[in-house]
């Protein structure tokens, strides 16, 4: 049968070529990049892949698909899962399962499958965009089914000539443009953290800078006074600026979607500088309804997301919203790096509301008088003097 593989180059779609080829299958490897290899990677995923018996390996990039349809998105509503998790994984598997599905269908496969165990998010995001987009292939999960563990598979491998050194085994590794999922031994315990060096980016600066972010309609363009022509450009810029310092590294609990508590640790520095970053311009450029109903509608997206319901068109609905509260929020955020964590300094932006001619806060202003708050705060008051009112009446009469 020919079955499309959604690989990864990791051990879990690594075993899934082997065991799957030895099942006597032809074995097509698509390995979707959103941002997180090099060309040395890719390389290094396709000499792997034929080498353990796949038939064809093909590489989508997805990055500015990615961004366009999803992240921008995530920007917009300052989105972070339990205010910790900027939704590295959780957005990027939809997009990878999307690309998957088209290559699987111009590759005329009778099957897809994918390394998910029963465990965890990901065997739900990829089987539900499966059955959706391609609902006339079966699909294929070779570790969830057989209840593999990763001690199993790296003992099948050795035993079919494929050696994966334990230290390989022991973190799961999920880089892409928008933060970088670290998973091991520790993030199964609720209580160990991941020693230092299960993290891939290492400390190597510790001296304080400050640098500049410049935001258009809401979407970041500049870093430092350098304009680039896609904002995927200017994460990757900030990533490299910001990444040596150790920042976003973090662990987040989380519930997954089958209804048991999850941990994975992360690093995101860019993404965790932006949103917050963004996040500051619109307290300065937005009025306060607009960020109250931001902040629902952006938290209900971030869980639809993570629900692997990205496909519902309540999603378009949301995203359509999202965008029309971006008009006002252009401008600059100064921040500060220093070692393991970053403080945002302030704002100049043209729309900034809290420099208004009307008045400034804790100081005289100028659209009212003294005796215009006087009567509004009587007229604002005046529910809660009725009902206090009629409470103390009911207390009386007890």
């Amino acid at each position: 049968m020919k079955i499309t593989l959604a690989y990864s180059g990791g051990l879990d779609t690594s075993f899934c070529i082997k065991y799957l080829t030895e099942q006597g299958h032809e074995v097509h490897c698509v390995t979707v990049d959103t941002g997180g290899f090099t060309l040395a990677d890719v390389e290094a995923m396709e000499a792997k892949a034929f080498t353990l018996g796949a038939v064809s390996f093909h590489c989508v990039d997805a990055m500015q698909d990615y961004y366009e349809q999803c992240i921008r998105y995530l920007i917009f509503g300052n989105v972070l899962r339990n205010n910790t998790y900027p939704l590295s994984v959780s957005a990027e598997r939809m997009f990878q399962a999307v690309a998957i599905a088209k290559q699987a269908q111009l590759i005329g496969s009778q099957a897809i499958a994918h390394g998910s165990t029963g465990a965890g998010n990901d065997q739900v995001r990829f089987d539900l965009a499966f059955s959706v987009l391609c609902p006339e292939m079966q699909i294929i999960t070779p570790i969830r089914d057989h209840r593999l563990s990763r001690e199993e598979e790296v003992a099948y491998l050795a035993k079919h000539g494929f050696e994966w050194t334990q230290q390989k085994a022991k973190y799961s590794i999920n880089p892409g443009i928008w933060g970088t999922s670290v998973g091991g031994a520790e993030t199964l315990t609720s209580h160990l953290p991941l020693p230092e060096s299960a993290w891939p980016t290492q400390l190597t600066e510790s001296e304080p800078i400050t640098i500049r972010l410049s935001f258009e309609k809401g979407e970041l363009f500049g870093v430092n006074g350098q304009v680039f022509e896609h904002p995927t450009e200017a994460i990757r810029a900030l990533q490299a600026i910001a990444s040596p310092y150790a920042i976003g590294r973090d662990t987040h609990v989380g519930d997954t979607i089958i209804g048991i508590k999850g941990r994975v640790g992360f690093e995101a520095a860019a993404p965790l500088i932006i949103i917050k970053a963004h996040h500051l311009l619109e307290k300065h450029t937005l009025v306060k309804w607009q960020q109250y109903w931001k902040e629902q509608l952006a938290n209900w997206y971030g869980m639809m997301l993570h629900e692997a319901l990205f496909l519902d068109p309540v999603m378009r609905n949301i995203e359509a919203f999202l965008s029309s509260t971006q008009e006002s929020v252009t401008g600059e955020v100064f921040v500060k790096l220093l070692p393991y964590r970053f403080e945002l300094q302030g704002i100049k932006s043209e729309f900034d509301l809290m420099q208004s001619e009307a008045g400034k806060y804790g100081e005289m202003n100028n659209g009212w008088s003294g005796e215009d708050v006087k009567g509004f705060t009587k007229i604002l008051g005046n529910q809660l003097k009725i009902q206090r009112l009629m409470r103390v009446d009911v207390v009386d009469k007890g």
